[in-house]
Formats: C-alpha cells, sequence, structure tokens
C-alpha cells in the first residue's frame, strides 16, 4: 500500500513538473521556412493567392488522403479562404491582405485555439526565380495550446518538414505549368499587311535571341517618343533562314497606322501588302517556336500548298513577357505566305 501511495505521489510529482515546464514556456512561436522557386514572383503570387491552388502542393494532403478540403465561393485576393478537416480537427485559413507579387498575408484559426497569422514574402532575383518565405506565428498563447503543442512535438516539428515539403511540391508544380504549351495550325488565312517601322540585321542563329531583345525596344522606344500610333502587335520578319551556315537575317517590327518618314537610319519604313498565309498559333514558351514552324511547313506539304520565293515569314507576339511572366501564357502568331 505504501509503495502504491508512493508511485502516485511521483506520478503526481510528475504531472506538477509537466504542467509547470508548459506554463513557463514562451507564450508566443514562430515557424519559418525560406526556398528559391524557380519561377518569377508574379507566378508565384498567382498561384499562392488562391487557395483553389494549394491542394496540389499541399504536404498535409499528400500525406493524409482522407483530409478533407473544403472551397468556398471565394478563394482568391482577400477575404478569399478554404477550410479542411482532419481527425484532429478543423481549420480555416483566410487572406486578410495582399501586396501583388511580393506579400501575402493570412490568418489561421484550427479547432479552438487561438488564431496564427500567416504570412508570405516574395523576393525577385535577378535570374527570374524567386525567394520565397512562408512563416506562421503566435502570440498570447494559452496553457492549452502549448501544452498540446508540447505532447506533439514543439509547432517546429510539427509544421517545418510540412512547410520544406510544401515548399518543394510548389517549385516542381510551378516549373512543371511553365513549361506547358500547345501549337495550333489553324490553316489558309489572310493576313492584312500595313505599315510597319522596323530595323534589320543579319547575325548567327545562337544570337538571334540577344539581337531581338536588343532591337525591339529600340523600335519601341522610337515609336513611343515620337508618338507614333501602333497598329498591332510587335513582329518578326524573317528574310533568310540559312541552316547550312548557321545564319539568320530578320526585321524586328512596330506596325503603324500610317506610312511614317524617320530621321534616323536604323529605323526605317516599310509595308506589307496583303498576302495568303497559313497561320500557326503557338501559346507557350518561344522555345517552342520550332516546332511551331516545323508544323506548319508540314501542313503546307500536306496539303499541297506552294510558297513563293520572296513571301513573307513573320512571328507576331500577342502578349508581352514582362506584363505576363508565365511562359506558358505567351502567344505567337506565325505567317507562313502561300500562293
Amino acid at each position: 500500500m505504501k509503495a502504491f501511495k508512493y508511485i502516485l505521489f511521483l506520478l503526481l510529482i510528475f504531472f506538477i513538473g509537466i504542467a509547470i515546464y508548459i506554463a513557463v514556456q514562451p507564450n508566443s512561436f514562430e515557424v519559418k521556412r525560406t526556398k528559391t522557386i524557380q519561377a518569377p514572383a508574379s507566378v508565384v503570387y498567382q498561384n499562392v493567392i488562391d487557395f483553389k491552388n494549394w491542394e496540389a502542393w499541399s504536404s498535409w494532403v499528400e500525406a493524409d488522403p482522407d483530409l478533407k478540403i473544403t472551397l468556398p465561393e471565394h478563394t482568391r485576393g482577400i477575404d478569399g479562404s478554404y477550410s479542411w478537416e482532419d481527425k484532429d480537427g478543423v481549420g480555416i485559413m483566410k487572406t486578410t491582405d495582399t501586396k501583388s507579387n511580393a506579400i501575402i498575408i493570412q490568418e489561421m484559426q484550427f479547432a479552438d485555439f487561438p488564431k496564427s497569422d500567416v504570412r508570405w514574402d516574395l523576393k525577385p532575383i535577378n535570374d527570374g526565380t524567386t525567394e520565397v518565405t512562408w512563416s506562421i506565428s503566435g502570440k498570447d498563447l494559452p496553457f492549452g495550446f502549448k501544452a498540446f503543442s508540447f505532447f506533439m512535438g514543439g509547432m517546429e516539428k510539427q509544421i517545418g518538414p510540412n512547410y520544406e515539403r510544401s515548399l518543394e511540391k510548389l517549385d516542381s508544380i510551378l516549373a512543371a505549368d511553365m513549361k506547358k504549351y500547345s501549337i495550333n495550325v489553324e490553316g489558309v488565312t489572310h493576313h492584312s499587311g500595313g505599315f510597319y517601322l522596323y530595323n534589320t540585321t543579319s547575325c548567327k542563329m545562337d544570337d538571334f535571341k540577344q539581337k531581338m531583345q536588343e532591337m525591339m525596344p529600340k523600335i519601341g522606344g522610337y515609336a513611343i517618343s515620337n508618338n507614333v500610333s501602333m497598329a498591332g502587335t510587335p513582329f518578326v520578319i524573317y528574310h533568310k533562314w540559312d541552316l547550312e551556315n548557321n545564319t539568320v537575317m530578320f526585321s524586328c517590327c512596330i506596325p503603324t497606322t500610317s506610312k511614317i518618314t524617320t530621321a534616323e537610319t536604323d529605323v526605317l519604313t516599310g509595308q506589307l501588302e496583303p498576302f495568303k498565309a497559313v497561320k500557326t498559333v503557338l501559346k507557350g514558351n518561344y522555345e517552342n517556336l520550332q516546332e511551331a514552324w516545323d508544323k506548319t511547313m508540314i501542313y503546307i506539304k500536306e496539303n499541297n500548298l506552294v510558297q513563293p520565293e520572296t513571301g513573307p515569314a513573320l512571328e507576331s507576339y500577342l502578349t508581352d513577357p514582362i506584363s505576363t511572366s508565365n511562359p506558358a501564357n505567351w502567344i505567337t502568331e506565325i505567317y507562313l505566305a502561300v500562293e
């Protein structure tokens, strides 16, 4: 009997000690993880700001197939929310504030525990990637919350690895999403032609991208600084494509509403006469343009069409990569003249 009372006394001391230990733990917590995501900040932001996307990269969903997610009508932006239910209870997350492409602030409530503050900080890096910091914090924690955290191994153990895995999945999902593309050969159409400003050069094919990135802004800048009305989107005319010698001759062009007389020797005025063409639309990264051109050529051959020797071959860029950062959403139209 004395031994039993002694054991009870020891257990009581043990539990009192545990309670005191829990009570003196900090009344706040913060868990933070940072990862470099291989995507521009705006692409990361557009995914994270909409809770409809979270299930795809959530490590909690990956670990618990029975976790139930409920999406309301409003999931995107301020006041967007979603809720979930698992064996431990019901939780809800809500976006409370944002700074476009830079900061997302959210509020999380799980079961009867106090609310926690969730924050995303997106820092663009010069190479086109983004340093993403995802954090959660809480303060004025009651004893029950601290006890729950203690017996579960602490907030770092509960949340940290899940944040790490979720950020890894987010990275891979965005990388795959940016590689998506489609090519649609729409068939024979008529290009209306028109006046345009242009500059011309020839270079090695490997230098084409760099040359175009240097030349196109000069044409666009000239049009803007001289109040020239643009009649459409920028385009490139290919004059010569020499695979044997690995060279290309091309012009970077801005369509205009009328003929413009320029005083600069490297900015010229041209005119495209209306022409019959096979039109192909690429939605996706410019790195897929060669495949789009190949499919256009196959279409011409399969439909017994004839290319004129001096007919136009051009690419028209309907989207601006600066304002549309996800390459999967870039749209390019190809027009290849046929008779």
